[in-house]
């Protein structure tokens, strides 16, 4: 039986490559047949007394033969895998209650004038009081200093390296890189953050790396580490369902955690800050919670004498969780469901609702400055490429049009920096309430990144309960 390519007087195959011609393609198959044979398993339909092939039920793309598909089925790459020990269904998920999650809400572009205006008052109401410009902490690293002045790196790596040292030169500040510590990265991707964050702890033992990523990635970067004191392990699960405190290396040796991450995108933070200040140290408080052995009543004058140093030590132990250094991006992408800031919103009269449009608005405060230096930035590299989780909307969304004559650029743009705000400020009061001091400022100039903000947190030993009360 001749090829639908051969038919049609198109080149023959190559030597020792499947007969059967891809039109879509424009070419003959290249995969290799079995001995004896002209066309591949794929296409072997073509020849005469084949063995009949279906699609594959766990994934259409590919096909089986169908007397083999009992036997495929167990080893399909599309088949559901065993999911791991750390993975606990929706143990970081927010929202439980379905009643108050709302309805799914009209876009902006929908609404009128008058209820936009409404929406402005109610912003900038719950924004008064707070810090509208925010500290600058733009600092380097020693660590990326051969990388930020080789040539070899283009514009758009510059400017990563740029972040990354400010990222770490922060966490040098709250005294972050140390030894005996585990650096959880949340949206690893590539896992970059972690390398140079290894790269400044050199010389430091027993340091390790938990790289959190749902994704398959390519072109990692940390699988490139052979120093025998840092150990790089990746978790391939969505941060909603990871349970920290089942992860083995933690399990066995109890190290500090340090939670990490560059450019975590929206929902991904509040999931993150959920799973290190909630779900794992709530885990390791219920482990801590042992009776008090008895003492005879000769050791009542020790135990005085030793009361401060003990209630010292119990307070800096207390807390699995020795930081928070996060680069926050895409409030756009926030959900009520999952946001850890719920409650400062009713605390301030809002809602869901508002909370839906707000993280809409949110974009503006990026979009609007686009929109101004559009040309200046035409020669250039597409802003900070796809590490940046660059905000895609459509033309309603954006707003250009269908609020021209409503609101300016330069209004659009305060407006979102205030939803954004407002968004990372309930993250703040979530983290203070939890016993740590949490901080919001600019690691980076608005040239490099226009998301700009870093959310840092540490424990607040003040806030600790004591021990003995």
């Amino acid at each position: 039986m001749a090829a639908p390519g051969q038919e049609l007087g198109r080149d023959s195959p190559c030597p020792g490559r499947c007969a059967y011609f891809v039109e879509r393609k424009k070419r003959f198959c290249k995969m290799i047949p079995a001995p004896g044979r002209r066309f591949c398993g794929e296409h072997g339909q073509q020849e005469e007394n084949y063995r009949k092939r279906i699609p594959c039920p766990l994934d259409p793309k590919h096909t089986v033969y169908e007397d083999q598909l009992h036997k495929h089925l167990k080893k399909c790459n599309s088949r559901e895998k065993p999911k791991p020990v750390y993975f606990v269904q929706d143990i970081n998920a927010g929202l439980k209650d379905v009643a108050e999650i709302p309805e799914k809400q009209v876009p902006l572009s929908s609404l009128s004038k008058e209820e936009l205006h409404n929406l402005i008052i109610k912003l900038k109401k719950a924004s008064n009081g707070l810090e509208l410009r925010l500290k600058e902490q733009i600092l380097s690293h020693q660590a990326l200093q051969e990388a930020l002045n080789d040539p070899k790196n283009g514009e758009s790596a510059f400017k990563h390296l740029k972040q990354q040292a400010s990222i770490l030169g922060n966490m040098e500040k709250l005294h972050l890189l140390g030894p005996g510590r585990c650096f959880v990265e949340f949206g690893a991707g590539r896992g970059k953050l972690s390398h140079w964050v290894d790269a400044a702890l050199q010389n430091v033992e027993n340091v390790q790396f938990l790289l959190v990523e749902r994704a398959t990635t390519r072109f990692k970067v940390d699988g490139k580490h052979k120093r025998k004191d840092s150990v790089f392990e990746r978790l391939q699960v969505d941060i909603q369902h990871l349970c920290l405190k089942k992860v083995p290396i933690l399990e066995q040796k109890k190290l500090p955690v340090v939670g990490i991450g560059k450019h975590l995108c929206g929902t991904a933070t509040d999931l993150a800050l959920r799973c290190l200040v909630e779900s794992y140290t709530a885990c390791c408080d219920v482990e801590n919670e042992e009776p008090a052995p008895k003492r005879s009543r000769n050791d009542k004058t020790e135990v005085a004498s030793n009361n401060s140093a003990e209630n010292k030590s119990n307070k800096e132990d207390c807390k699995p969780v020795a930081g928070i250094v996060v680069a926050l991006c895409c409030h756009h992408k926030c959900d009520w469901t999952h946001y850890v800031g719920r409650e400062f919103f009713k605390s301030v009269g809002l809602g869901p609702v508002e909370f839906h449009y707000f993280q809409r608005m949110s974009s503006w405060a990026t979009c609007g400055m686009r929109e101004t230096t559009t040309k200046a930035s035409k020669s250039e590299d597409q802003t900070n490429d796809t590490e940046e989780h660059e905000q895609t909307f459509s033309k309603t969304e954006n707003c250009s049009d269908t609020l021209q004559g409503i609101l300016t650029v330069e209004e659009r743009k305060e407006i979102g920096c205030l939803c954004k705000l407002l968004i990372d400020h309930g993250r703040i009061v979530f983290l203070q309430q939890r016993g740590y001091k949490a901080a919001l400022q600019y690691y980076t100039e608005s040239t490099v990144s226009l998301e700009n903000v870093l959310l840092t947190a540490v424990p607040n030993l003040s806030l600790i309960p004591d021990p003995t009360t």
